[in-house]
């Protein structure tokens, strides 16, 4: 633990001793986050661990890579999309939180408390016009028909007892965004609705509110596997996508030109059901790759490029910091496998599982001028520090409760000295798996909702075996290495200190 303290110190110093922007130099910020996209998703990324054929190209994605820093350690804080959510809005890991295994449900309160430093909150304090755009997925609050809070049932037909056409609370303005275009819970359900500024916006002016189900949903296959529920008669899950990236560039063409903006687009791709259009602007969509979800990653593309060329269209691409991750790994899919894609990359797993495919993930940054082209770094990074470099950027100190498990990462971005993060605490899904990463070592922890349950299943040397094939748990040898791991996770955990050093 000392160790760990000089370290923390060590890094406070650096971040003290770097200078922050002046004002009128500082950029734009779009951080773009995709849903359920591992690294092999990504043609750069493929191509950086695989001599086999990209089996779907990514061009706009690379574009990003190529022209910015991009990541082979990066990792979002758990491996499924809700709990994540709340790590990389709040900089906060999962467990600090009321419910540390996800707030899913649009009717449930939000885990971000009015104390927490938000994406938005920090950017609107530093003076930015700030926009949500996409999926959300962190809870909130819509009343009953006797105008308390609604706190029941997520699916069923609900319009009797609760108002759908309002969203009270927990919603992005709440959490320091101007501007919103929201999907509760994305592409999934069961709420089948989008919002902007917090009122029920309608896809077409014959829209009604109804229960949405494979009966009378426009198309059967815009149910997911979450289920019915409340939505609007005209949900089109095969327009959504562009519906949403039309939203992000009329904000970034609107914000252009006069005080910084800060735009957090979060993508409800490539995340089931997988509806691909015909066609974007003339080009073939579905039915081009070897399935559905493939067809998905090239929308998703797509929207990466539009927002892209929404920015050099303003003249603002040249200043503008851009962030681009996912939510956790890659999905299984048995015909993109066939034909030689493997959305996990060169791990094992795959969302959901505590092992490395299950929240190894794409991370690029791109600062024209500022961030070195084309550079690749094995810095250990996390979702969950995005929001302390943006506080660095924008230059907005947090205190010690804010952000508690947030690295900034700036220097590193930057080409300066950077102390790399050793430790790093995650979660996995619904098997409810525990994970800590210290140094090259990695331990799994199996555990139960209340966690009560508290159990190591594994230990993996991630540099000797990346693909975690070989549990050192029971090798006499690593018995003291594996306890010791434990006792910090839970030590950290229990005692509820940072992670991170503070940006003071």
């Amino acid at each position: 633990m000392k160790i760990n303290k000089i370290i923390l110190f060590s890094l406070v110093s650096n971040l003290a001793a770097m200078p922050i922007l002046a004002n009128d130099n500082r950029p734009n910020i779009v951080v773009i986050m995709a849903d359920d996209v591992g690294l092999g998703d990504i043609s750069a990324f493929h191509r950086q661990y695989s001599k086999k054929p990209v089996v779907v190209e990514t061009p706009n994605i690379d574009k990003l890579a190529a022209e910015g820093i991009s990541f082979t350690d990066a990792h979002a804080p758990t491996s499924l999309c809700a709990p994540t959510r709340y790590s990389v809005m709040t900089g906060n890991s999962t467990y600090r939180g009321y419910n540390p295994w996800g707030v899913w449900s649009s009717f449930a309160k939000t885990a971000i408390t009015a104390e927490d430093a938000t994406i938005g909150r920090i950017a609107q304090q530093a003076g930015y016009t700030t926009g949500f755009v996409g999926k959300w997925h962190l809870g909130g609050t819509f009343l009953n028909k006797k105008g308390a809070a609604y706190t029941g049932p997520k699916n069923g037909p609900l319009s009797k007892t609760v108002d759908v056409t309002k969203w009270i609370a927990g919603h992005p303005a709440e959490m320091g965004f101007d501007y919103d275009y929201t999907l509760p819970t994305g592409v999934q359900g069961p709420m089948y609705l989008a919002y902007e500024n917090g009122q029920w916006a309608p896809f077409d002016k014959n829209s009604k509110i109804t229960y949405v189900d494979k009966n009378t949903a426009l198309d059967p296959a815009f149910i997911s596997d979450k289920g019915p529920g409340m939505g609007e008669s005209h949900w089109d899950a095969r327009a959504l996508n562009m519906q949403l990236t039309h939203k992000a560039t009329e904000f970034i063409r609107r914000s252009a030109g006069q005080k910084p903006f800060l735009l957090n687009y979060w993508s409800p791709a490539v995340h089931l059901p997988h509806t691909p259009p015909k066609e974007i602007d003339g080009i073939k969509i579905a039915g081009t790759t070897p399935s559905n979800h493939l067809d998905m990653n090239r929308v998703l593309d797509l929207e990466v490029g539009k927002i892209i060329q929404a920015l050099k269209d303003t003249s603002e691409y040249d200043n503008t910091l851009i962030i681009f991750t996912s939510d956790n790994g890659g999905l299984a899919d048995e015909k993109a496998n066939q034909a030689g894609h493997n959305s996990p990359g060169q791990y094992s797993g795959r969302k959901n599982t505590a092992l490395e495919g299950g929240q190894r993930v794409p991370f690029i940054a791109v600062w024209p001028g500022k961030i070195e082209a084309g550079r690749v770094s094995d810095a250990l990074v996390n979702g969950t520090d995005i929001i302390a470099t943006i506080a660095q950027v924008t230059g907005i100190k947090l205190n010690e409760k804010q952000a508690k498990d947030s690295w900034n990462i700036m220097p590193e971005l930057l080409g300066k000295p950077y102390e790399n993060r050793t430790l790093l605490m995650q979660q996995a899904g619904s098997g409810k798996e525990l994970m800590l990463r210290q140094g090259d070592w990695k331990l799994i922890i199996l555990t139960n909702h209340k966690v009560t349950k508290r159990e190591v299943i594994g230990l993996y040397n991630l540099k000797k075996d990346p693909q975690e094939q070989r549990n050192l748990l029971h090798s006499p040898e690593y018995k003291e290495k594996a306890k010791a791991m434990f006792d910090l996770y839970w030590d950290i955990r229990e005692s509820g200190r940072r992670t991170a050093p503070v940006l003071f």
